[in-house]
């Protein structure tokens, strides 16, 4: 073991036992579940099922709603498996719970305590581990190579400062990056990156580029929709702080009333989004507070989780959040996932900053399928072309949505890397 990788052990192994009091002073901000916190030191009410048993982790919202394609692809072609999903925070577990099929257990990662991973590892005894973009935890990954538990990084992302880190400690580097016997990267950049590490790369997949239409609840499709009526919707969806009121302020200039829907990247933020549209005299409706969308609603403030898929769906035009800092002088986001509103057929803007997603918005505007605005006025006119013109709009939409299905097509590739990985098929069912 690297002299960097005994030094972690050691130093998680002293700090290990403050762990309950730090997780219990995150339960009282609200930052963990009080009744599950326990699964956070490796500790599970739930029973492991008999038999063979995948495990997928993803840290946050993002990550773990990247894997629902392949969840959903396992449960359909090994159901002799037992699919255990794994995240690490409160938001991930709340949505997981509404979108992962019948059958899937999900729990709480444990903290990269020694003691913490091994009860995980004793307690559900996974074939195979699935990690999801960047997660490196030293004890985590090490002890379930030890364990025997072939490991896979899948649409991994390795940024410049995460390969600087690690490459302070080369040998811990290759330790860990060693330990996968499978490595996709999602892109060129992450697989030199890893590569620089000592890590073998066996191909590409970008996870985020898979799956299907979000899911909506129909009934408060109709309801929502009656209520709108006839008007034009733009949605702007996963928004940060500033941007509300910077696009609030550039749509006053569109000569139709429209609603439009803001939809924070953070719904928390909601009563923050609120005060400052009262601030500025604009009237608005807040979903969280059970404020009605009505007729006379122009803004509404849909401060809620896992409701994307309702809002895309009654858009005519969607402007994605997270890239606009350019424009607001504010640190760059790099933007949000284009092929959730293109999936949909949606005509899709965006601000200047879209470098989370620099190859998905070149194809995207290269198609036609995404146009790219620059300043208020920008944004203000191409979005009144498009209501103005809903042939114009539709067609943009469908180029999207082709786009966005090509782009899925990694899942396939993925299935075929983690073959090898995956127990022999046995004839149990669900």
């Amino acid at each position: 073991m690297s002299p960097a990788l005994f030094a972690y052990r050691q130093l998680t192994r002293w700090l290990e036992p403050l762990a309950p009091r730090l997780l219990d002073a995150r339960v009282n901000r609200g930052k963990e579940d009080g009744a599950r916190v326990d699964e956070r030191l490796g500790v599970s009410r739930r029973p492991r099922p008999d038999g063979p048993l995948v495990w997928l982790h993803g840290v946050s919202v993002g990550e773990t709603l990247s894997l629902l394609p392949l969840v959903e692809r396992l449960v359909a072609t090994r159901s002799d498996l037992t699919l255990l999903v794994t995240s690490g925070t409160a938001t991930s577990a709340r949505l997981l719970a509404e979108r992962l099929p019948k059958g899937v257990i999900h729990q709480f990662a444990p903290v990269d305590g020694p003691r913490a991973v091994a009860r995980f590892l004793d307690h559900w005894r996974p074939s195979v581990g699935v990690f999801v973009e960047s997660e490196l935890w030293p004890n985590l990954i090490l002890q379930a190579k030890a364990r025997g538990v072939r490991l896979a990084l899948v649409s991994a992302r390795i940024t410049e400062k995460t390969a600087h880190g690690w490459g302070r400690v080369p040998a811990a580097a290759r330790r860990l990056v060693g330990a996968f016997d499978l490595i996709l990267p999602q892109d060129e950049a992450s697989a030199a990156r890893i590569e620089d590490l000592g890590g073998r790369v066996d191909g590409q997949v970008n996870l985020k580029l898979s799956g299907g239409p979000l899911p909506h609840d129909k009934g408060a499709f109709a309801r929502i929709s009656a209520a709108i009526g006839d008007r034009p919707v733009i949605v702007a969806a996963s928004t940060h702080p500033g941007e509300e009121l910077f696009l609030v302020r550039a749509l006053d200039a569109l000569a139709a009333r429209v609603c439009l829907v803001l939809l924070p990247r953070h719904p928390e933020r909601g009563g923050e989004v609120s005060a400052l549209l009262t601030r500025d005299g604009y009237a608005h409706a807040v979903r969280s507070r059970g404020e009605a969308l009505t007729g006379e609603t122009d803004i509404y403030l849909a401060d809620t989780l896992g409701e994307m898929g309702l809002f895309l769906r009654l858009a005519d035009v969607v402007i994605m959040g997270g890239s606009f800092a350019p424009l607001l002088d504010q640190p760059m986001v790099g933007g949000h996932n284009p092929l959730e509103p293109a999936r949909l057929a949606k005509p899709v803007l965006s601000g200047p900053d879209a470098t989370n997603w620099e190859d998905v918005a070149a194809t995207l505007k290269a198609r036609h399928a995404l146009a790219v605005v620059k300043s208020p006025s920008e944004l203000a006119e191409t979005v009144g072309s498009l209501l103005a013109d809903p042939a114009q709009a539709r067609a943009m939409g469908e180029r999207a949505k082709k786009a966005a299905a090509e782009a899925g097509a990694g899942l396939d590739r993925l299935m075929t890397a983690l073959g090898p990985l995956l127990p022999p098929a046995a004839g149990r069912r669900r």
